[in-house]
């Protein structure tokens, strides 16, 4: 589960677990499919959302 750490600047960081990443490879992979091509990579990725639950 993902756990946003608020610091002094009032900057925030995301702290992510392994299963996070994996998580979140496995949804590019399913998106990303078979294309090679950054650019028709990148028009499909900007067409979702990937979310990663707070804890």
């Amino acid at each position: 589960m993902a756990k946003i750490l608020e610091n002094f600047s009032g900057r925030r960081t995301i702290k992510v677990s392994t299963n996070d990443i994996v998580s979140i490879v496995r949804e590019y992979q399913r998106i990303a499919g078979t294309e090679k091509n950054y650019e028709q990579i990148r028009k499909l990725l900007d067409k979702n959302n990937l979310f990663i639950v707070e804890d």
